[in-house]
């Protein structure tokens, strides 16, 4: 696999990056960014924090906006921040910003014409983590978070690969995507009518039927505008008392949906990971 550098910034005594690849399971050119922090610079392979951002967004978000790279420095850990969508020219699209590219909802479409590229579930859980464990001085210990579409992508991800992550986490997910109107447009599109196959990548559902669990971390603003029709933390955490999943989840007061409540609450979900990570 050949990767080409795009960009490279020097921060906190680590390094930003920037590079694209072909992607064989998505089938079109993709970017990702990583950090990796100082502690690469003395042979130390250092542990791994998938963040996968949300709706409209790129690598550029998190790593510009979350505030994070502090304190992934101090921690050693690198974080790596993929694409939302598969994207360029001949990949489906659609005018709207939470169908087609910047809102691959991180599964695998079965329907035409999206199933030609958007396999982003695939992408996540082999095909990136194989390429930066290739390229990369880092180890296969992993954990994973994410942030409204992303923090729906982390939970079924982590959810349905326990053993792939010491970890999850998530801000502001979509946690019942079957019953909510984000979840319920881009299911029909990516996954058709069947709505069984749509219960395979829901969180909710997903954590009441768990039998191997990871310990999760799930951070909510009380004034996010999405709270009640799109995001649904309530029923994630019905089922974590069903099913004893160790999950925290904490709804903050006055809190919205964009960077500013991510960044007033990165270091903990950092540190949190951390904590896992070095076990």
């Amino acid at each position: 696999m050949t990767i080409e550098n795009i960009s490279v910034n020097k921060s906190f005594g680590g390094w930003h990056k920037q590079y694209s690849h072909q992607s064989k399971v998505l089938n079109c050119a993709m970017r990702f960014a990583i950090y990796l922090p100082p502690q690469v610079s003395s042979g130390q392979k250092v542990p791994v924090l998938y963040w996968l951002s949300g709706l409209t967004c790129t690598d550029e978000n998190f790593m510009q906006k979350a505030g994070a790279l502090r304190i992934a420095a101090e921690l050693g850990i690198a974080i790596v921040a993929p694409d939302t969508s598969p994207r360029g020219e001949g990949v489906a699209n659609d005018e709207a910003y939470d169908l087609g590219m910047g809102a691959g909802f991180y599964v695998n479409a079965t329907q035409a014409p999206w199933n030609s590229h958007y396999q982003m579930y695939d992408y996540i859980v082999n095909e990136l983590p194989n390429i930066i464990e290739a390229a990369f001085p880092v180890s296969d210990k992993r954990a994973i978070s994410g942030h409204s579409m992303g923090g729906h992508g982390a939970l079924t991800i982590g959810l349905r690969n326990p053993e792939r992550y010491s970890s999850m986490s998530a801000f502001s997910p979509i946690c019942n995507p079957v019953k909510a109107p984000w979840g319920k447009k881009a299911f029909a599109a990516y996954l058709g009518k069947d709505k069984t196959a749509w219960e395979s990548y829901d969180s909710s559902e997903l954590m009441r039927k768990a039998t191997l669990f990871i310990p999760a971390k799930v951070d909510q603003g009380g004034a996010d505008d999405f709270l009640k029709d799109q995001l649904k933390p309530e029923v994630l955490e019905a089922a974590a008392k069903i099913n004893g999943y160790p999950l925290q989840l904490a709804i903050h007061e006055g809190y919205d949906h964009s960077y500013y409540f991510i960044s007033s609450f990165i270091e903990e979900h950092l540190r949190f990971h951390a904590q896992h990570l070095n076990k």
